[in-house]
């Protein structure tokens, strides 16, 4: 007899692929920080390692220009990353979870980082703001400034597939009553 097959992950080199590429864009959009260096040697600073500052601006400094420089660098192949990522996922065919979804703008492939490329608020456009299962979350995107529009407190309604016949019918008969006419008095 044939050994029975072990239910596995179909595809699997192509969600390694995808789990790699989201980590890298992660760790090249977030900035870099000075502490992350563990050699104590390494941190050290002497004084021929600081450059004079004759003036007050540090826009003329070489140091804060290149990483500047840097940053833009490590931004745009985040970005590249992203958009390899999208493009690696739409044609294998795999399916992103929304949570990951929510972390990359959908207009231009920029990581979304509260505070640092983003700017998150709830709206709540109902009269005069009273109705709670109205909220909605709008991420603004500071690269292309488009929002994405999540609601907050409402459900989320099931796949199509997943849904009972009956579930179907309620929904359909809801929509096509006709509203009741008011009578008209004699």
């Amino acid at each position: 007899m044939a050994k029975k097959k072990v239910p596995g992950v179909p595809n699997k080199p192509s969600y390694c692929r995808l789990s790699f590429m989201y980590q890298a864009a992660s760790l090249l959009a977030a900035p870099a920080k000075p502490s992350q260096v563990n050699d104590p040697a390494a941190t050290r600073v002497t004084d021929s390692d600081v450059p004079m500052q004759l003036d007050g601006d540090n826009a003329n400094n070489p140091s804060t220009q290149m990483d500047d420089r840097t940053a833009v660098r490590t931004r745009n192949m985040s970005h590249r990353l992203l958009t390899d990522f999208r493009s690696v996922s739409l044609k294998c065919q795999i399916r992103v979870s929304p949570d990951m979804k929510r972390t990359i703008c959908k207009f231009c492939d920029t990581l979304l980082v509260e505070g640092q490329t983003c700017t998150s608020t709830v709206e709540n456009t109902s009269k005069g703001g009273k109705k709670p299962w109205a909220d909605v979350l709008v991420v603004k995107c500071h690269t292309c400034h488009r929002a994405k529009r999540f609601p907050v407190n409402a459900p989320r309604p099931q796949r199509r597939p997943l849904r009972t016949p009956k579930e179907e019918a309620s929904q359909q008969d809801t929509a096509q009553q006709p509203l009741p006419q008011p009578q008209k008095d004699p």
